[in-house]
């Protein structure tokens, strides 16, 4: 039995519900849009200056931190890249490695990832391998538990590459506004599954396009907001990375300046 802990409920009587303690990394995809970066390794293998750990270290740490125990990371390219650096890493966690010898497509290769993990009457947790994030994946997992959904998916509002301009109604400027977040949610590429949730995906292709849609009918798929000022990147080009690194040195920059400010108080 997995140890649990207390969250509030609807009414404000606490339920209890399990702590997730497994999950799936997807880390197969070549990362075309990053060579010459991804020429000698996977994409989640990739460091971003600055931080001295690749993104599946990162992910293994946090994955760690909030309970989980095991880790199934599906591979694919340069896979012997990742599993000599799995070899020699120092781990928080237990990891076990698939390799797809062909293409299942992105709900196939989940489903494939899933049948290796030690607990299939449990609920478990996936991140896409390209995902650089941190924030309570227990308030999450509380969030899926509270709504007996199948399968949660973490929601993101990223900055615009660009900047936009505030105008009135009747055609005044008012503002300029550099990389502002987007109105819109989009997947986040974390998520929350049902122990279930394994069982409906297909055997190869998107569940995007299938399970996805019907549990939406159905009403067993949640989304959940990152709270305000929680980081999220999804590194597909050299230019997030770059990006990356300025925005979490600027992130660095300003908890040293707070802890300085709070040891001067």
């Amino acid at each position: 039995m997995t140890a649990e802990h207390l969250i509030p409920s609807a009414g404000g009587s606490p339920l209890a519900k399990p702590t997730v303690t497994q999950a799936v990394i997807l880390a197969g995809g070549q990362g075309s849009r990053l060579r010459p970066y991804t020429d000698d390794r996977p994409k989640p293998m990739i460091e971003i200056p600055g931080t001295g750990v690749p993104i599946i270290g990162h992910q293994l740490q946090w994955l760690a931190e909030e309970g989980v125990t095991d880790v199934v990371i599906s591979c694919g390219y340069l896979a012997d890249v990742l599993q000599d650096w799995l070899k020699i890493a120092d781990l928080p966690l237990n990891v076990t490695t698939v390799v797809e010898t062909e293409p299942l497509g992105r709900g196939g290769g989940l489903k494939f990832a899933a049948s290796s993990l030690p607990r299939q009457n449990e609920p478990w947790y996936a991140t896409n391998g390209d995902i650089w994030t941190r924030f309570s994946l227990r308030d999450m997992s509380g969030f899926h538990a509270a709504r007996d959904a199948h399968a949660t998916l973490a929601l993101a509002r990223p900055r615009l590459p660009w900047g936009t301009v505030d105008v009135d109604q009747f055609g005044n400027i008012l503002d300029f506004i550099e990389s502002p977040p987007s109105p819109y949610l989009i997947n986040a590429g974390v998520y929350v599954f049902s122990a279930q949730f394994a069982s409906m995906l297909p055997d190869l292709g998107d569940h995007e396009r299938s399970t996805f849609p019907r549990l939406a009918r159905e009403r067993r798929l949640s989304g959940y907001e990152l709270p305000q000022g929680v980081y999220w990147r999804a590194i597909d080009t050299a230019k997030d990375l770059n990006e990356a690194a300025k925005e979490l040195a600027s992130v660095r920059a300003a908890a040293e300046a707070d802890a300085v400010g709070a040891r001067k108080a």
